[in-house]
């Protein structure tokens, strides 16, 4: 059987294809909230990144914000699509998530061309890793389209280039960043927590499995823990303290 790693590194076995899996109403509850939840992520960040190109200092840099937001929205419809073809309204399965990602982007609106590069690069990043947590438990179907939306889109290699570029060009910069990067963080796990708290199949799904039941705070904490260390580690990427 295929095999994939979790994020606290325990292998997870397939569970199987979404024809069979869905026949389960929590599990096709928890897909359902876990597509609907990316789709909008993946449409607000089209979104946010069109918007962000006016912080450009040039076409090269405006350039490459246009192909990640293409990028996004690529992967946008292929979710827009898949919840099609489940039978689901793409619309209305998105909706519950609208609020909680206006407010991380409302709390979170850059200043400028770095915060904005930043801003790209981490909240890629931890969303990133809030899917691939809970990639292990889907079925093969779904896990393959979340991993193939969670591709980079080329955000990671253009951020830690430009933004390690002009710490050397001045390193005041980088204090600013780094609690840049903190408010991300922060402002990013209080939306995903309450989320999750909201939401009883995808907590479910995320804390062990469609057969778990009931919202377990501790394995929810660990995941959280576990996605912050990575957010360290990619903050040091940058040349930036966490």
């Amino acid at each position: 059987m295929e095999t994939l790693e979790s994020g606290d590194g325990a292998p997870f076995e397939s569970i199987g294809d979404w024809a069979t899996r869905a026949a389960d109403p929590g599990y096709r509850a928890a897909v359902l909230d876990l597509l609907g939840a990316l789709a909008y992520g993946e449409l607000s960040a089209f979104e946010r990144l069109a918007d962000d190109a006016k912080f450009a200092p040039g076409i090269t840099e405006k350039a490459a914000l246009a192909r990640m937001a293409s990028a996004e929205y690529q992967h946008y419809q292929l979710l827009h699509d898949r919840l099609a073809e489940v039978g689901a309204d793409p619309t209305e399965v998105m909706t519950p998530f609208v609020e909680a990602l206006e407010n991380f982007h409302r709390l979170t609106a850059p200043s400028d061309w770095l915060e904005g590069l930043v801003k790209a690069y981490v909240g890629d990043a931890i969303a990133t890793d809030f899917y691939r947590e809970v990639a292990v438990r889907l079925d093969d179907d779904t896990r393959e389209l979340v991993l193939r939306v969670m591709s980079d889109t080329g955000h990671a290699e253009f951020a830690v280039d430009r933004v390690r570029q002009a710490i050397e060009e001045d390193p005041r910069v980088g204090g600013r960043l780094a609690l840049w990067g903190r408010r991300l963080m922060g402002e990013a796990l209080s939306q995903a927590q309450r989320v999750v708290a909201e939401r009883d199949a995808l907590s479910n799904l995320l804390v062990g499995g469609a057969e778990v039941h009931g919202f377990d705070l501790v394995e929810v904490g660990k995941m959280f823990n576990r996605i912050t260390e990575a957010h360290t580690r990619r903050m040091a990427a940058l040349g930036l303290a966490s």
